[in-house]
């Protein structure tokens, strides 16, 4: 399968170990509001199928809009984003696509949240 991925600067490296189980992409207002971005793609994938080759995310608690914060895994050097965890289930990971070296080898099965979806995204059939 050979998905790897990382840090802007290189410090924390890691593989999946294993194909998510689905992936998503989410157009509402926190994941606009904290990836700068009109959408976010994410990986659901189990923890335990995250390989962490080199560095150490460190959980960054990040406040919602439903009052319900989330840890965004993030690289204690360049702050980036590498995954998350919704709702405190230690057992599973949101992982950011974009930090794939490859990301276009993973594409959305489904976009959630799509009434704040921006105007000019346009949804596939």
């Amino acid at each position: 399968m050979n998905l790897t991925g990382g840090c802007a600067c290189g410090k924390v490296r890691y593989e999946l170990t294993d194909m998510p189980m689905f992936v998503h992409c989410c157009h509402c207002l926190d994941c606009q509001r904290q990836t700068g971005s009109a959408f976010v793609i994410n990986a659901l994938i189990e923890t335990d199928r995250i390989n962490v080759i080199t560095g150490e995310p460190v959980p960054v608690r990040v406040p919602t809009d439903s009052g319900r914060p989330h840890d965004v895994y993030r690289c204690a050097e360049c702050q980036t984003a590498l995954w998350s965890d919704y709702g405190g289930r230690s057992y599973l990971r949101f992982v950011r696509v974009g930090t794939l070296d490859q990301p276009h080898r993973i594409a959305p099965d489904v976009h959630i949240f799509t009434r704040s979806k921006q105007p000019w995204v346009v949804l596939p059939a």
